[in-house]
């Protein structure tokens, strides 16, 4: 008999269900990449090409159609997208935990909590009228509480990966705003998620024992996790990556114990995020992980799951006025209470208005916990009804259609505003958190970079950026480590060779000593070309300062010897095109600066200050360098002999004429203020030590420099580029200039006829700053 109902089952469907999940997921992203490239220029984001795709699909549109109803609306792809959803949320929200820049949350919990909980509150508040509203009007006359719940859910919740899925769309996600709307989404989802699983606890005394267990199990793993991390990045020493089976070993603990959550009663969202949360930050597992998750969920697993999400929407209830009504009311009211509620919290927090309706909208972005409350709910049949399903579903879709675009349209209407602004060191306060991009073509390069960054390691967020010279027959391609996938990239991943296994060595054994966590990239581009990729990378990732190595290096035997002419010319463009202030290195690996890490040894750092915006951002730099207790600065400020009775000079550029220019009182003006404000804040508390001297003419300003050099024992120098202007303390300096990009007075102490054995870093402000 059951045999029999078998091959009737197979008549009716001719075809494979698998395959016909396959063709269907197919034909979404399809249409959903035709929808991204028609919607793309009108700065609108991927999520909500996504859901029009699935929209198109769907039984409102193209499912009306009996053919297309029959291959599509299958009761068996039913259970396999089931399957996939499942096994998608838990991958992206272990992919969120471990992407979770958890110093950001730990410093600003209690401004993104105000944010999530005001949103939450006055959703609360509407969420009570229009439940009682929606009992009254759908006839819902059994399990009234837990339909109370989920239209209280449906309001106040945040679906953190739409948030974030379309913050990094927009590129934002970086900025100050878009980080907080991003942890105040996930704080929103993760409160929801609690709330509604303490009232799942407390129906019974089995259900807090089940609790109990699926915590156990959650924590289990992550302890289990930290030992199989290490052991696995031990076991492959000399891989760039841990094996496949190794990594599909952790995948399957992950969904083996969200399947225990799911079986206890309890939702496993919040189970993948923490096993994300608490997984080890850092490491060639971690890497590796990155490497398997991160494309594959962003281009396929999340377009797939906003497609399906929107594939179940079903208009035939809306041919009544009654229904109509009642989906408007609830959008109406997830959008007002969102608006109300985050305003009035920026409002608090004293957060401009414009960015509190931003706010507002980002948070009001549905798709991920209520529409599995939906699902789940109509399973239990406590109160279900079909009607009901295809409403709360409407709801979620248009919500999300509506709020992700008028968030795109918002950042398009007012994209000065929103536009990143600390473009220089200086701009920035001395406490506040300092965003950089160091960049290295080769291993001795990434040493040198890692060691700055560790002397700047008060509140900072570096970023590594591996440069790699495409080969002629390849076109170009500029990767990130999070978006390596097997198969789309397979031949760029031999390009860096055994330079990418010393970098991540490096990078892993950097971090075991800092406790500073690298966030890595990789660029592979021709060097005529790779100077876009970083200036577009630091525009991305918001930085204030771009570190780049110089062209030579030092060899064993302690001589500067030329790289690669690429790098060099790489160097030019970027300091003639860069979008923030730069920095660059002459790192004498041998003799120079070294890693500042532990108590037995204080370095010394010297600081030369001899005016104009390049040295006052040498001194905003130098500022936190100051803070770093392994360090001991001092700032030497050059000074005309006869400041009293002369004044700067500028050459204009027109006519060759020396002319006294205002502006050169403007930024001596500037300069006096900025080094009596250092002199208050750090030279008087003995923070730093502060030296004058006084020279009258070039040949004076090198017998100085060449006594610094000499007689005391600096392991790094810095100093501005000082291209803004010609003083008499330079003139003539430039007369044998080798290597213009590091400023008049950076090419001096470069050159071999000083024969210093420091390390020097000439920092060049960023020209728009400067000019405001």
């Amino acid at each position: 008999m059951a045999s029999g109902n078998q091959h009737e089952e197979c008549e009716r469907d001719p075809f494979n269900p698998l395959l016909t999940t396959i063709v269907q997921v197919s034909c979404m992203l399809v249409i959903a990449h035709l929808f991204h490239l028609v919607f793309k220029p009108f700065g609108q984001p991927g999520p909500v090409s996504q859901i029009l795709a699935g929209l198109v699909l769907s039984p409102t549109l193209l499912s009306r159609i009996p053919e297309v109803r029959d291959f599509f609306l299958q009761d068996i792809s039913a259970t396999y997208y089931r399957t996939f959803a499942f096994v998608s949320r838990i991958l992206f929200m272990f992919l969120i935990g471990l992407e979770m820049d958890i110093p950001y949350l730990r410093t600003n919990l209690r401004l993104a909590s105000t944010i999530a909980f005001g949103g939450f509150i006055f959703s609360l508040v509407f969420g009570i009228t229009i439940a009682l509203v929606f009992m009254s009007g759908l006839g819902v006359t059994t399990g009234k509480v837990a339909f109370f719940l989920l239209v209280i859910i449906l309001l106040t919740n945040s679906a953190s990966p739409v948030v974030i899925r379309l913050v990094e769309e927009l590129k934002f996600s970086t900025s100050e705003l878009g980080r907080l709307a991003i942890t105040s989404s996930l704080i929103n989802e993760v409160s929801c998620i609690l709330g509604f699983s303490a009232y799942f606890a407390v129906l019974s005394w089995g259900h807090v024992r089940h609790a109990f267990y699926s915590i156990v199990l959650t924590f289990g793993l992550v302890f289990l996790n930290k030992y199989l991390a290490n052991w696995f990045a031990g076991w492959n020493k000399k891989s760039k990556y841990v094996t496949n089976a190794q990594i599909l070993l952790l995948l399957i603990l992950l969904i083996s114990v969200s399947c225990a959550t799911e079986k206890f009663g309890y939702n496993s969202t919040i189970t993948g995020f923490l096993l994300g949360v608490f997984f080890p930050r850092d490491g060639k597992t971690t890497r590796t992980l990155f490497k398997k998750l991160a494309y594959s969920i962003h281009n396929f697993i999340l377009p797939i799951y906003f497609g399906y999400m929107a594939f179940q929407f079903d208009a035939r209830d809306l041919r009544y006025l009654k229904n109509i009504l009642l989906v408007i009311v609830l959008i109406c009211s997830c959008i007002a209470s969102k608006i109300i509620g985050t305003l009035t919290a920026c409002h608090y927090l004293k957060i401009p208005k414009i960015k509190g309706v931003l706010l507002a909208f980002v948070l009001n972005l549905k798709g991920n916990y209520e529409l599995l409350l939906v699902d789940s709910e109509r399973d239990s049949q406590t109160w279900w009804n079909v009607k009901v399903h295809r409403l709360l579903l409407i709801v979620i879709v248009i919500n999300t259609l509506i709020s992700g675009p008028v968030v795109a349209l918002i950042l398009r209407k007012r994209e000065d505003y929103f536009a990143h602004r600390n473009t220089a060191v200086d701009s920035l306060d001395p406490d506040s958190e300092l965003r950089i991009l160091c960049c290295a073509y080769d291993p001795r390069h990434a040493s040198g970079q890692l060691i700055l960054t560790a002397a700047l390691s008060s509140s900072i967020s570096p970023h590594l950026m591996h440069l790699v010279e495409l080969p002629k027959k390849r076109r170009k391609t500029s990767l990130m480590y999070n978006q390596l996938e097997d198969g789309q990239y397979s031949d760029e991943e031999d390009y860096g060779g055994n330079d990418v296994i010393e970098i991540n060595e490096l990078i892993d054994s950097f971090t075991a000593q800092t406790a500073i966590r690298i966030h890595q990239m990789k660029i592979v581009n021709k060097f005529a070309n790779i100077y876009e990729d970083v200036c577009n990378g630091a525009e991305d990732l918001r930085v204030s300062i771009i570190f780049l190595p110089f062209h030579k290096h030092q060899r064993i035997d302690k001589i500067m010897e030329n790289s690669k002419e690429g790098y060099r010319t790489t160097n030019q463009k970027i300091l003639r095109h860069a979008p923030c202030s730069v920095g660059l290195l002459m790192h004498r690996n041998q003799t120079g600066f070294q890693l500042p890490v532990g108590d037995e040894r204080v370095q010394h750092v010297a600081t030369l200050f001899f005016g104009g915006p390049d040295d006052r951002e040498a001194m905003a730099c130098s500022k936190r360098i100051a803070t770093n207790s392994n360090i001991n600065l001092t700032v030497i400020r050059f000074l005309p002999a006869e400041s009293s009775s002369r004044s700067l000079v500028e050459l204009s550029p027109s006519d060759g004429v020396l002319v006294s220019l205002s502006r050169n009182e403007a930024e001596i003006a500037k300069d006096s203020a900025f080094i009596e404000d250092f002199r208050l804040r750090y030279v008087i508390s003995g923070k730093v030590g502060f030296i004058e001297k006084f020279v009258s003419s070039g040949d004076q300003t090198v017998e100085a420099l060449r006594e610094i050099g000499e007689t005391m024992d600096f392991s790094l120098l810095i100093v501005g580029k000082g291209s803004q202007g010609r003083s008499e303390m330079t003139t003539g300096l430039s007369d044998w200039e080798e290597c213009p990009e590091l400023g008049t007075v950076g090419d001096l102490l470069a050159s071999a006829d000083f024969d210093l054995k420091c390390s020097i870093l000439v920092i060049q402000q960023h020209r728009q700053y400067s000019n405001t």
